[in-house]
This record gives structure tokens, sequence and C-alpha cells, in this order.
């Protein structure tokens, strides 16, 4: 079963959107819980994003994507 990598909707104040600066694994790496999988971008605060599960890792949103709370950017499968 998957399980979705979800930009929480408390990661941040307001409504803005973000922008993803980097991934620390390359799709189809294998990933453990809590580890540092990206970062996000918003208004030049860095935010960090951590694997919710084990297991490998499906990457949606490339470096430079803009997203917002509640999008998904990778599963873990």
């Amino acid at each position: 079963m998957a399980t979705d990598i979800t930009i929480a909707d408390d990661m941040w104040d307001g409504d803005e959107q973000a922008v993803v600066t980097n991934w620390f694994a390359s799709d189809g790496a294998a990933v453990t819980k809590d580890m540092l999988l990206a970062e996000i971008m918003v208004a030049k605060i860095q935010y960090e994003v951590r694997a919710p599960a084990d297991g490998v890792l499906a990457i949606a949103s490339k470096v430079d994507d803009v997203v917002s709370k509640g999008d998904v950017i990778g599963r873990i499968g």
C-alpha cells in the first residue's frame, strides 16, 4: 500500500504557495520513516519534508515545481 507524501496544512502560516527546492533522495530510492526527503521554500524560508513511512520513493513534484498545502509531492510504496 502506498503512502502519500503530502504538504501539511499547518507547515506554514498563510496561503502562500511553496517551491520544491531540493530532493535528498532519488526517484526509486529506498527510504526510511522520518528520513529527510525534500525541502520546500515559502517566502524565503526553507521547510523540511520527511518520509512518513519506510519504502520506495516515487517523486511526483520535481525541483522548482510550485506546490500548495495539501498537495501530494510523492509517494512511498
